[in-house]
């Protein structure tokens, strides 16, 4: 071989060798983008509880009704494995991409809805943006984090908290001061982050490494199934708490006597706390392991849950810190679960996940209304806690894995 050719095959190395390095570090100027575009997305759907009381007092719905408009922004959520699929053969940046300005479009245009059908219509057309978003966005971040995976689905956390944090609080704060009619106004923001995607993330592909070929998809879900029917039960058994304190808890401040604006800002305050347990929680099952963080979660919370029940006033903002540190930190630790157990179809089993998570929380917030217009919201919040711990056995059916950080 030539002095010319050995210089070419070295070149060819280091190139390989860049490469192979880009993908095992974890980048943060790009992981911070798209949790950043991930925060503007969720601060949008994060419109809706908070604005419930309103509707249920214009519209005058049940509460069962009320929390079938939820049904209508996640049912979308079926079409999250599908979107999965192809995003392991296709490059779905877009649906990243454009998701911040149709969902802004359509959540900002609530309070412009003459009646019932309408606001069904834009959360549908929501929730079919929010399904592209959260099917292909985790595994950019997860493609961009190298070997950082829990690290990484904690960035992307962050951003969706901080998003479901600022939503309510930007929400009733324009309602008081624009009324409905004036949040149109607010679209503004998702189009600037469509817009700051398209130039930052437009190069980064929506697909997985290729470290192997993917399975066919039915070949696929046969080999998730021991991880996934384990979790998905444990998905329904926390969703009764999760539901009860992220969508009906302004209304149940309300009903027991608070403000709006009091209300809402109990949602910020939990969200708000939930930043820090996302970011914690992924970071720290990278090294402790996943099930570990899961186990905390689920039998220390309903402790809190109880302890909330209990008092009044602002003792409750307290404690709705230590319930939104242990009950949103979940998500990315599972996120992470689920995305290193099958990297060779990682779209498709994120899409999997997030499409049983989203669908199982929105059957548990509709059967929540339902029983709270029977029972009322108290006993449901104290029921739920119960149904949170009883599932804490079946997480020594899931794999400990962790990732392997040097």
């Amino acid at each position: 071989m030539s002095c010319e050719q050995n210089r070419k095959q070295a070149d060819r190395d280091a190139h390989e060798g860049q490469v192979s390095r880009g993908h095992e570090r974890f980048q943060t100027g790009r992981v911070i983008t798209m949790a950043s575009g991930h925060f503007v997305h969720d601060t949008y759907t994060a419109f809706l509880p908070p604005l419930l009381p309103s509707f249920i007092a214009h519209l005058a719905l049940t509460k069962a009704e009320a929390g079938l408009l939820n049904t209508f922004i996640t049912a979308p959520s079926l079409i999250q494995p599908a979107i999965g699929h192809f995003a392991d053969r296709f490059n779905l940046r877009y649906a990243v991409i454009l998701a911040p300005a149709i969902t802004a479009t359509m959540m900002c245009l609530l309070g412009t809805a003459p009646g019932y059908a309408i606001l069904a219509l834009l959360l549908l057309i929501a929730g079919f943006s929010s399904a592209g978003m959260h099917a292909v966005g985790p595994v950019m971040a997860g493609r961009l984090s190298g070997r950082s995976l829990g690290r990484g689905m904690s960035f992307w956390m962050v951003g969706g908290e901080l998003g479901r944090t600022l939503g309510p609080i930007v929400v009733v704060t324009a309602v008081i001061h624009l009324t409905m009619k004036g949040l149109p106004w607010l679209m503004v923001g998702g189009w600037v982050a469509s817009l700051v995607f398209y130039l930052r993330i437009r190069g980064v592909s929506g697909r997985p490494e290729e470290l192997a070929p993917g399975l066919p998809w039915r070949s696929a879900l046969r080999r998730m199934k021991p991880v996934l029917l384990p979790l998905g039960v444990i998905i329904l058994l926390r969703a009764f708490m999760q539901a009860s304190l992220t969508y009906y808890l302004p209304t149940f401040l309300i009903e027991e006597g608070a403000d709006l604006w009091y209300a809402g800002a109990s949602l910020t305050v939990l969200q708000g706390a939930g930043v820090a347990g996302a970011f914690l929680g992924g970071s720290v099952s990278d090294r402790l392991g996943r099930r570990l963080v899961l186990l905390i979660s689920m039998t220390v919370a309903p402790v809190f849950m109880i302890a909330f029940l209990a008092v009044h006033g602002w003792a409750q903002y307290g404690l709705l810190v230590f319930l939104g540190m242990l009950v949103i930190s979940t998500t990315p630790v599972m996120m992470a679960l689920v995305q290193e157990s099958f990297p060779e179809n990682r779209a498709l089993a994120n899409g999997t996940y997030m499409s049983m998570s989203f669908l199982i929380r929105s059957g548990v917030v509709v059967l929540l209304g339902a029983l709270s217009d029977k029972f009322g919201l108290r006993q449901m919040f104290t029921a739920s806690a119960v149904i949170m711990i009883s599932g804490a056995p079946l997480l020594f059916l899931l794999p400990n894995s962790r990732s392997q950080i040097g």
